[in-house]
């Protein structure tokens, strides 16, 4: 094995070194997903993949760093640009140039990074979710939801300690109506990494009260509030993941979302029942909401007032005429009811002296006809009465030897015994 002309390894990374600057000197737009980004000392490192579509295997990967002269630059920019922060997972297109160094090895040096690339990959993604909902039936089920007349009980999903939840709650409470809301928080990672899975988590928690409450007859809730303030705009990217956005437009009660951010609607807002920029609004859309029924309640209660005021002065006025008319109906019933008394007098009195002379015309001829019936006047004209125990004996034989018998005559009576 001839070593004539050994190199030493820093004498080898050199040549190489040497050899990248004088074939490669120039900048090139890369495209490339992140697999891994951080911060050191101003610094951010970052490590490049690239996958093949069909099966998602990488087939490429890199080392990549931007100083902190230019990382002070570009991370503001894009963050303000996209709404969220650089992580891993995102598509980027990067100028970069190569860089060999005989210590640290090769790695591509970034000095700017196209923000609207990402953009329009995170549009690509959020167009994909969204038509897969409105496949699934899903993406507008929040907005069928209504709102409880008496939206008071409240679920709210926040960070414990973010300020936009104090805002919230103190908003709420100082309403100039003296509206009484009742407010339970379940906290939730609101930003970086475990948004999606802690905001489902808190969702499921939520689910969770309201059966034992009843089944969701009596609920414990009436409608959920997810607000975030506070924070930073970046990294909005856990609120526009399609299994967040399924839980919640498939969710049993109206979900309001106040998560403060300036861009355009994130996932969730969009599957939402109604959508706010911030807490404070959240909490404006419930005092408003309930002022509104308040309002609702008072018209009603005036139109009612109106009406029976109305009603009742009708009736006053009807009853004023009828007042005054009651004397003289009472005059004119009085006069036709004492003449149909007296019309009725007299037809009683016709009738009954009509019946009383009938009735003495009908004695007088009973009379008549008794007094032709009468014993004394068959005896007067020669007849007799044979009577046996004071009955009279229509034949003889009735009667038996030794009975005694009574013969009445027109001047006398005869008694006998039967031989």
């Amino acid at each position: 094995m001839r070593s004539d002309h050994r190199l030493t390894l820093y004498e080898l990374n050199r040549l190489v070194r040497e050899v990248i600057e004088c074939e490669m000197p120039n900048e090139y737009w890369v495209e490339a997903e992140l697999s891994e980004c951080r911060e050191n000392h101003g610094h951010c490192f970052m490590s490049l993949i690239q996958k093949d579509e069909r099966s998602a295997t990488p087939i490429a990967k890199a080392d990549a760093r931007c100083w902190a002269s230019k990382w002070m630059l570009i991370r503001p920019y894009f963050e303000r640009t996209t709404g969220q922060a650089l992580r891993p997972g995102i598509k980027v297109l990067l100028k970069v140039y190569a860089q060999f160094h005989e210590a640290y090895g090769f790695s591509w040096i970034v000095t700017d990074i196209d923000p609207t690339y990402t953009l329009g990959d995170m549009a690509r993604k959020r167009q994909e979710i969204i038509r897969q909902l409105k496949e699934e039936g899903v993406f507008d089920l929040q907005k069928e939801l209504r709102l409880p007349l008496f939206c008071q009980r409240i679920a709210v999903i926040s960070s414990e300690t973010a300020a936009g939840y104090g805002d919230f709650c103190r908003q709420l409470a100082d309403n100039p109506y003296g509206f009484q809301f009742q407010t339970q928080l379940f906290p939730a990672i609101m930003q970086g990494e475990g948004v999606s899975q802690s905001i489902i988590a808190a969702l499921e928690e939520i689910y969770s009260w309201n059966v034992e409450c009843g089944m969701w007859n009596e609920k414990c809730f009436d409608a959920i509030v997810i607000i975030r303030g506070g924070g930073a705009t970046s990294d909005m990217s856990g609120f526009d993941t399609l299994e967040l956005a399924e839980n919640v437009a498939n969710f049993p009660l109206p979900i309001i979302t106040g998560i403060g951010h300036d861009r355009d609607e994130s996932i969730l807002d969009m599957v939402s029942h109604t959508r706010v920029k911030t807490p404070t609004a959240a909490a404006a859309l419930l005092i408003d909401q309930l002022k509104a029924v308040l309002d609702t309640i008072e018209g009603a209660q005036s139109l009612i007032t109106h009406y029976a005021q109305q009603k009742l002065a009708s009736l006053n006025a009807q009853l004023a005429t009828l007042s005054e008319a009651i004397p003289r109906l009472f005059s004119i019933v009085k006069t036709r009811q004492e003449a149909r008394l007296d019309n009725t007098e007299q037809r009683i009195i016709t009738a009954v002296e009509r019946r009383m002379t009938s009735e003495h015309h009908r004695l007088e001829m009973l009379e008549e006809k008794v007094k032709t019936l009468d014993p004394a006047l068959l005896l007067k004209r020669g007849y007799s009465i044979t009577l046996k125990d004071g009955k009279a004996v229509r034949d003889p034989k009735a009667l038996q030897q030794g009975d005694e018998i009574e013969t009445r005559l027109a001047n006398g009576t005869i008694h006998s015994t039967v031989n």
